[in-house]
């Protein structure tokens, strides 16, 4: 009978059944491979006793699987064989007792491949109720009379059987195809960006201060060339073997305290971001007492039936790192470093390379990433590498090779850079960047939207009984693109660019050069645990909140325009929408500092910090903050010099307006008029009430 259950040991390349050591008397015998075992069996299996097959009636009844050797040595090779030859010849059955189940194991019938045996199994008599008892194999019910009339006597009459056999005592667990990594992919399959957003964000989630995102080349022993290969290497906190599992695994519990710095939601960020960007991707992690390798790939599991992900994890013991035997034995580890190394560029030189980028005892986590997505016959993201030396008069960067514009209700320009241009996209993907990010090796400027506005507003509201706050002002950067609308960010991360609201959407030019800027987490957080943020975090659901934010926000753009914009009188020539203020961050600190109107922050360095010219004071210092509730307009409007910095500095919004009306660029009285022009955005009244007054 065990022809019934013996499966041959699979010549598929890289299949990987887990393997266990057998043991008897405290003896070592050999090391063995399960195909296909019932669940995760322990690590070492001890033979408590062998007796002869007649006296096991039931094992025709116990399913099974089978044994495959992986010897280490000839001498367990030779072990091996003599154990075997013992159960065929003498007709015994070895017992192994494990924690859920008993094990049977059986030599191979004459016909069958003799390095191969079979293992029949039962569960552990379990803990019944008095209406229950257990055959061995399953849980069924125990023969109880019933009185005439009852229940049971009803059923039985009517159904043919009152109490039938209850399922078997087994665990149901997930398992996944492989083909599901592909699957996963498409949660960015309209912007790529949002897949390298994803790993951004587990950066930012772990508190680290720099991050480096760069494609190089490296070489493939599978291809035999060198292939690109994405790297993104961060100095956050790093993962423990168990943070690992749950970052590889598909989904997991959503954090019980609601953090407002933290972006992670749905435990598969990480998953549909590498499987969207390649279809390799490594982990190599590292905290203070540990060390964990991971890998997601398709290539490992092409053509397999289940999905296996890899795992080698270390404890810090002293100065070295050691197999974390509490979490998989050495064998374990072994094989799956084996495995790694076998399907990916990574040797064990180059493994402890980049372990190297760690220091001593420094903390962080790399994601490398290749066999990268392909555009046509080439690849989806272009790379420069820039400059060597740290120039600043050509820096690298990563692009989207088709350089398409996202497609937005109302746009008409087609100067968008942040859709293709990575640099451009993290200058603004933090509303309070802190962490200092290069790419290709050039540090990326961040760019505090909120706090670079000409003309700035900050308007308070209710949207559903929530309080919000959007900041409004112009930009001479989106002036000079065409370019306007909403930035909306939730948790501190930009979700939604260029989002047009208003007018603005019924008129291509209207409102051109405005930005509005607000964070919505406490909106579209609902308090009973529910998100109305889409999982690739690349846009909001469609509901209620977020119906009458866009509302919301509506009203108060048009009331911008009609309250401000349209008031303001522009010299014709080169306009400049220089910001009220000027902030630089410091490179150390990470500190946002306020500078004079009429300091240009493009002529700093490109490292400042807090003790250079011209803020001259020190990191300890704390951040200065704009007043809430004021407009405020720069002295100069055109451009980048002017007498008094601080006149412009939180004034009422009608002083700015009637000074500005009758000033001219140099504060004097302008008693000409004729270069003057009257701005006069014309866009459609939504309301009549408004359309009425302004007649």
């Amino acid at each position: 009978m065990g022809d019934c259950f013996l499966r041959k040991e699979p010549s598929k390349e890289g299949c990987s059944p887990p393997l266990v050591k057998l043991m008897k008397d405290q003896k070592s015998i050999t090391r063995v491979a399960c195909i296909n075992p019932p669940s995760l069996m322990p690590a070492v299996w001890d033979i408590s006793s062998i007796t002869r097959k007649e006296k096991i009636d039931f094992l025709s009844l116990l399913p099974g699987f089978s044994l495959s050797p992986a010897c280490e040595d000839l001498h367990q090779e030779r072990e091996w064989g003599l154990f075997l030859e013992f159960l065929r010849k003498y007709k015994r059955v070895a017992i192994a007792k494990l924690e859920l189940y008993e094990l049977y194991i059986l030599p191979p019938d004459e016909d069958s491949k003799f390095g191969c045996a079979t293992v029949l199994y039962q569960l552990k008599e379990p803990k019944l109720r008095p209406s229950q008892k257990f055959d061995g194999l399953r849980i069924v019910a125990a023969e109880i009379s019933s009185p005439p009339g009852s229940l049971a006597a009803i059923g039985s009459n009517r159904l043919g059987n009152s109490v039938g056999p209850i399922r078997s005592f087994e665990r149901n667990y997930v398992t996944a195809h492989p083909s599901y990594l592909k699957t996963l992919g498409q949660a960015h399959s309209s912007w790529i960006f949002g897949a390298i957003a994803e790993l951004v964000d587990n950066s930012r989630d772990a508190k680290a201060t720099k991050l480096e995102v760069a494609i190089s080349m490296i070489y493939s022993r599978t291809a035999s060339k060198d292939i690109p290969m994405l790297s993104v290497i961060d100095d956050g906190h790093g993962m423990s073997h168990s943070d690992i599992q749950r970052m590889v695994s598909f989904g997991h519990g959503q954090p019980e305290t609601d953090d407002p710095d933290h972006i992670g939601r749905y435990g598969i960020g990480f998953k549909t971001g590498a499987m969207r960007l390649g279809k390799d991707a490594l982990v190599l992690t590292q905290t203070a007492n540990s060390r964990s390798i991971a890998f997601l790939s398709q290539s490992l599991n092409e053509g397999r039936d289940n999905l296996e992900i890899p795992i080698v994890s270390y404890r810090r013991t002293g100065q070295y790192m050691e197999v974390d035997a509490s979490v998989h034995n050495e064998d374990f580890a072994k094989y799956n470093l084996k495995t790694i190394k076998k399907f990916s560029p990574f040797d064990k030189y180059l493994i402890g390379e980049k372990a190297g980028i760690f220091s001593a005892e420094g903390t962080g986590t790399q994601i490398y990433i290749w066999n990268l997505d392909k555009w046509g016959s080439t690849y989806s993201l272009q790379w420069e590498a820039g400059m060597t030396g740290g120039s600043s008069f050509h820096q690298g960067g990563i692009f989207i090779r088709s350089r398409r514009i996202r497609s937005r209700l109302g746009q008409i320009s087609q100067m968008v850079p942040l859709d293709y241009s990575l640099k451009s996209y993290l200058e603004v993907m933090f509303l309070d960047p802190r962490m200092k990010i290069y790419v290709q090796g050039a540090l990326v400027k961040s760019r505090p939207l909120a706090k670079s506005l000409n003309n700035t507003i900050v308007k308070d509201g209710p949207v559903l009984g929530k309080p919000v706050q959007l900041t409004l002002g112009l930009s001479q950067l989106e002036w000079e693109q065409a370019n306007c609308g909403m930035f909306l960010y939730w948790h501190g991360r930009l979700i939604e660019a260029y989002k047009r609201v208003g007018s603005m959407i019924h008129n291509g030019d209207c409102g051109r050069g405005i930005i509005g800027v607000i964070d919505v987490t406490d909106l579209m957080d609902d308090s009973n645990g529910h998100v109305w943020v889409h999982n690739n975090k690349q846009g909001f659901q469609d509901c209620e909140a977020y119906a009458e934010l866009e509302r919301w926000l509506g009203e108060k753009a048009d009331e911008y325009l009609d309250e401000y914009v349209d008031k303001i009188q522009l010299r014709k020539g080169n306009v400049k929408y220089k910001p009220d203020h000027e902030w630089v961050q410091c490179d150390k600190c990470r500190k946002w500092r306020m500078l004079g109107s009429d300091f240009g922050s493009k002529t700093l360095p490109l490292e400042w910090f807090c003790y250079m010219k011209p803020f001259n004071g020190r990191c300890e210092m704390p951040e200065e903050e704009v007043e809430k509730g004021l407009i405020t307009i720069s002295t100069k409007r055109h451009g980048y010099n002017t007498k008094d910095p601080n006149e412009s500095r939180n004034r009422l919004p009608e002083q700015a307006s009637s000074e500005l009306e009758g000033s001219s660029d140099d504060g004097t009285r302008n008693e000409s008029k004729q270069n003057d022009i009257q701005l006069s955005h014309k866009r459609p009244r939504r309301r009549l009430t408004r359309s009425c007054k302004k007649s």
